[in-house]
């Protein structure tokens, strides 16, 4: 990729170095970890900064851990890393799932789910998991640090929670006590790279309590407590969801582009409510679901 402006690059390997250099350079600087995004705002001009901060070699951040209340999932952590973790595609696997959707592999080895969060985009893949696990985001400054909930993350269009001389440093994920099932459904117009359409995340314990999530079809993701209200304490049946089927475009606000009109998006967004939440009944069933296949294809 050919340069086309000139920025200070740096490559610390201690956190302590990170915090100096964004404390100093604030507004000025940008983190380069996956690159995926950063390397592609640069080069169409969408993004001019005049500090790079490389944090690829801060091992602080490299780490994936797990105990028996939480999952942690560092800032350099990548998306195949996810994919390659037993226990995440256990316990967590609409987290798992979402990290399927993204890209391609190429795009997998290299992209962070910290990179997809702090990218802020409506689309972004991991957002409806994240929000439905409750998750929390986990920044650090020379002033200290801070706990985010992911629902306070996403402030509007590429805009987070996150101050300019702050670092993320990773992700918590709580564990559910309660026996649940879930799933991520993303509508795309193809099978392969695509940005999402519409993504959806469904989460379903055993005492009938609900969680849901879009992306794609708003300013930023979000949950739809409305719809998980009428439903928590319920059994499902025809009636109930379409009831909640009802409610969905009271709650979003799809926009018409290139990949798809605001009315396919909305169409789709209800298909998508019902299909999840049979997808998220049958897992907690036992029954096998590819979530693949849910929306055909």
């Amino acid at each position: 990729m050919a340069v086309v402006h000139e920025f200070q690059y740096y490559r610390p390997e201690k956190l302590d170095e990170v915090l100096v250099l964004l404390a100093r350079q604030k507004e000025k600087a940008r983190i380069l970890a996956g690159g995926t995004d950063l390397a592609v705002y640069i080069k169409e001009g969408l993004d001019h900064p005049q500090v790079v901060i490389d944090v690829k070699h801060v091992s602080e951040l490299k780490k994936i851990e797990y105990d028996n209340n939480s999952l942690f999932i560092g800032a350099l952590a990548t998306f195949s890393d996810i994919l390659a973790n037993e226990h995440i595609k256990m316990n967590y696997l609409m987290l798992w799932e979402s990290a399927q959707s993204v890209a391609s592999m190429g795009i997998r080895n290299r992209a962070t789910l910290v990179g997809n969060i702090c990218s802020a985009v409506p689309s972004l893949d991991s957002a409806p998991a994240l929000l439905c696990y409750d998750a929390i985001v986990h920044t650090h400054s020379l002033e200290g640090t801070r706990s985010i909930p992911i629902r306070e993350w996403f402030v509007s269009p590429r805009k987070t929670a996150k101050a300019e001389d702050e670092i993320v440093m990773g992700v918590t994920i709580p564990k559910i006590a309660a026996k649940h099932a879930g799933c991520y459904l993303k509508l795309g117009r193809y099978r392969g790279e695509d940005l999402a359409q519409a993504g959806l995340g469904v989460l379903l314990t055993e005492e009938k309590h609900y969680r849901i999530a879009y992306c794609a079809v708003g300013p930023i993701p979000k949950r739809v407590e409305e719809i998980e209200n009428l439903l928590n304490g319920k059994t499902l049946n025809e009636a109930i969801v379409k009831e909640a089927k009802g409610l969905v475009p009271q709650l979003i606000s799809p926009i018409t582009d290139i990949r798809s009109s605001k009315e396919y998006r909305t169409h789709m967004c209800q298909v998508m409510l019902e299909r999840g939440l049979q997808a998220a009944t049958d897992r907690l069933q036992g029954k096998t679901v590819d979530s693949t296949k849910v929306l055909g294809g």
